[in-house]
């Protein structure tokens, strides 16, 4: 499995407020985590970096006694990891007044050869790409994905809606909150990739395929996706991680 990250602050934003971390542990298991913070000032930065540190550390010290074999342990484990940042947000908010109101979105895998356990709060995103398709495997918790889900807008409309970026759950906001969780099987040669909204607010699923099959290593795919998101004006921050089985 090869592994890979990068972020740019885009070309409107003065700072960076994305978080990510890659994690390589023992017999083939990566941590990787994305994270895209909200909040006035430095908020938005110091929520989502503390985010990310708490979320790996706690994974780490979990994953220390050793990889739980099934999906519903490691489903545990990273719900745990998201309660624990959820707190650390939430009480530095609560004790500081420059950073009262702050949050950020999490999107999270634990990639092992077995199968992946997805965790996501806000509207960060997973996908999987694998046979020459492309598949979203996260749901935004976002206002205009209950817009489509009520069928009131199309998926086109929503990424051109007045308020896409509002989003109906973050880490750190409220004393708790609940993330999705997802199991996958991807067979060999599969893509998982974690990024923030910068990247999905400018590039539509068809385009992030289409890199894909041009290249063929993922640094350079990283690298391909945030050039043409920058190409395209990248008005926020865009963040890529990913995992090659």
């Amino acid at each position: 499995m090869r592994v890979c990250g990068m972020t740019d602050v885009g070309r409107m934003r003065r700072d960076n407020q994305d978080s990510f971390a890659l994690r390589r542990l023992e017999d083939g298991t990566a941590l990787l985590v994305v994270c895209d913070g909200m909040g006035g000032a430095q908020a938005g930065s110091v929520a989502s970096s503390v985010a990310v540190e708490a979320f790996t550390a706690t994974m780490e010290a979990a994953l220390a006694g050793g990889i739980r074999e099934g999906p519903k342990e490691q489903e545990q484990m990273l719900a745990a990891a998201c309660r624990e940042a959820n707190e650390r947000v939430y009480r530095l908010s609560r004790e500081n007044r420059e950073y009262e109101g702050m949050g950020t979105t999490l999107v999270a895998a634990l990639v092992r050869p077995q199968g992946v356990c997805v965790a996501n709060i806000g509207d960060s995103r997973g996908y999987l790409l694998e046979n020459d398709s492309i598949r979203q495997i996260t749901v935004d918790h976002s206002l205009v994905q209950i817009l489509v889900d009520r069928g009131e807008i199309t998926p086109g409309e929503a990424r051109v809606h007045p308020k896409k970026n509002l989003i109906t759950r973050a880490l750190g906001v409220d004393s708790q909150v609940e993330c999705d969780l997802t199991w996958l099987e991807p067979g060999e040669g599969s893509r998982l990739l974690l990024c923030s909204d910068g990247l999905t607010n400018v590039l539509d699923d068809e385009t992030i395929l289409g890199l894909s099959g041009r290249e063929a290593g993922p640094e350079e795919f990283c690298r391909a996706l945030l050039g043409l998101t920058l190409e395209r004006g990248a008005p926020d921050n865009v963040t890529v991680v990913l995992a090659q089985m």
